[in-house]
């Protein structure tokens, strides 16, 4: 079979053998902004050479933007009840081919608001494939993060924060931005933003530091924007118990990497799953559907 990510600005198709292992995978830039109203033939660009029939979508491809909008399936919920709510185009959608679309998840908080996701609940899926503890934390580093619960194998709830979001406005577009520079990763700098986010405050008030610290010389312009990562990814951990135990986190490389750290320095233990985790997702959704 075929798994598709299909995000706002990317997708990424991975090619599956019989037991969900990826054969082969691509990336594109063409997201459902750029892909609007061409999705058919975005999606037969991206996986021509590759005979399956079967194909999966996942994301931003099933909202109200995208190819088909699917329901969201309320929390908790599990591979069992995501799979009975997956819904098949019409034949004539791209010929020789079965597509498949995932629909997202949602839940509701003390409050009352909802919250949302589209493509990370694959993603969970996979986590939950080859997660066998009764209950887990999982999170999905991203321009909009989620912190998930898994409560005997169903994703009991969760929380986005807009992380990486608000960075790049902070970066490009405040006041904050002015004193920066783009040095890379500084495990330093990075290391004393997410202790600055565990100080006694909110964070509009920690923020301003990531221009205190450039005025008076506590850090160098190229440390600035690894400071204000570590503050932000540290605010977005504040609400992780402590006794969350082993955290699963599911991450591109480079935000692994920041998020590892993050974690590790706040005494959780982590277990780190590649982007393939929504192709395993997408594999076990299939088969719980009884497609392959």
């Amino acid at each position: 079979m075929i798994a598709i990510d299909w995000g706002t600005t990317s997708l990424r198709a991975f090619r599956l053998d019989a037991e969900g292992r990826v054969l082969e995978q691509r990336r594109s830039a063409q997201g459902i902004l750029t892909a609007a109203g061409r999705f058919a033939e975005v999606l037969r660009e991206t996986i021509a050479g590759w005979d399956d029939a079967l194909v999966v979508m996942a994301g931003m491809i099933g909202s109200r933007q995208g190819w088909f909008e699917m329901p969201y399936v309320d929390c908790p919920a599990g591979i069992d009840e995501i799979a009975a709510v997956m819904r098949r185009l019409p034949a004539a959608a791209l010929a020789g081919r079965e597509l498949w679309i995932v629909p997202g998840l949602r839940t509701r908080d003390g409050a009352g608001v909802y919250d949302v996701m589209r493509g990370e609940e694959t993603q969970l899926c996979g986590v939950l494939a080859q997660t066998e503890t009764t209950r887990a934390s999982v999170c999905l580093p991203g321009t909009h993060s989620k912190r998930a619960t898994l409560v005997e194998g169903r994703v009991d709830g969760f929380a986005t924060a807009m992380t990486g979001e608000l960075f790049a406005l902070l970066c490009e577009h405040s006041l904050l931005g002015r004193l920066m520079s783009d040095g890379g990763h500084d495990a330093e700098a990075f290391a004393l933003g997410v202790a600055h986010a565990s100080r006694k405050g909110d964070l509009l008030h920690h923020l301003f530091a990531a221009r205190t610290h450039g005025l008076f010389d506590v850090l160098r312009p190229d440390q600035l924007r690894p400071f204000l990562s570590g503050l932000l990814i540290g605010h977005e951990l504040n609400d992780l118990p402590a006794d969350a135990g082993i955290v699963h986190l599911v991450a591109a490389p480079a935000l692994l990497v920041a998020y590892e750290a993050a974690l590790a320095q706040r005494g959780h233990a982590v277990r780190a799953h590649s982007e393939l985790a929504s192709a395993r997702g997408c594999h076990a959704l299939a088969r719980r559907a009884g497609l392959v």
